[in-house]
């Protein structure tokens, strides 16, 4: 059985994926508390469901982008076989975790979307720098950066693992703290081959709404 925040169609807001409709299935609960966490209702509200129920509400949106998220999805020890039923079904499955649990089991067919913490996030020791040897090219990393101090991290980190060689690399403000025209002059700037992404749902939907 898993915990089910919540199953919801909407458009992808993030990630290389960013604009295409997409099925979102959260977990409930985390192990990290991010000081500018923006889903802190999937830290515990949520219904048990089976991997089978869960695999026809997906089915019942018609769509073939999956993410699994939460909360931290790698949690649950389910998380594994749903994402095994969902790629023998022919879904596109996208994971999003939060970096300081081993991504080594996760499926090769899955894409991982992988959080870097920085230091404005309060949770920088919990990262799991073993996870840079599992990443494949498909993959990606997310550095959410709150200040100038974050983003000079961000970019040490980049540069120290060449994570630019190993996937993709996105770079996100924190939405309403660090001006986005500021960091698009930074990544400019310094030449680095990442890519800046917003919180498209944000924009469309407003910071506060849930289940979009």
């Amino acid at each position: 059985m898993l915990k089910i925040n919540e199953i919801f169609r909407s458009l992808q807001g993030e990630s290389s994926h960013a604009g295409l409709p997409c099925v979102f299935i959260r977990l409930t609960g985390c192990n990290l508390r991010c000081r500018y966490c923006d889903t802190e209702y999937a830290f515990y509200d949520g219904e048990m469901m089976s991997v089978e129920q869960v695999l026809s509400a997906v089915d019942s949106h018609g769509t073939l982008l999956v993410e699994i998220t939460g909360g931290e999805p790698l949690l649950q020890h389910e998380a594994y076989p749903l994402m095994e039923k969902l790629l023998e079904k022919g879904y596109r499955v996208l994971l999003e975790t939060g970096g300081a649990l081993s991504i080594k089991d996760v499926p090769k067919a899955i894409v991982r979307i992988m959080d870097f913490k920085c230091p404005g996030s309060g949770e920088e020791s919990k990262n799991d720098y073993d996870n840079i040897n599992h990443l494949a090219s498909g993959d990606e990393v997310k550095f959410v950066i709150l200040d100038r101090m974050d983003y000079e991290w961000s970019r040490e980190m980049v540069r120290r693992y060449s994570l630019d060689h190993k996937c993709h690399v996105l770079f996100s403000p924190v939405y309403g703290k660090l001006n986005l025209k500021d960091l698009a002059g930074w990544v400019l700037e310094d030449k680095l081959d990442v890519r800046l992404q917003t919180q498209l749902h944000k924009i469309i939907w407003g910071k506060d709404a849930i289940g979009v």
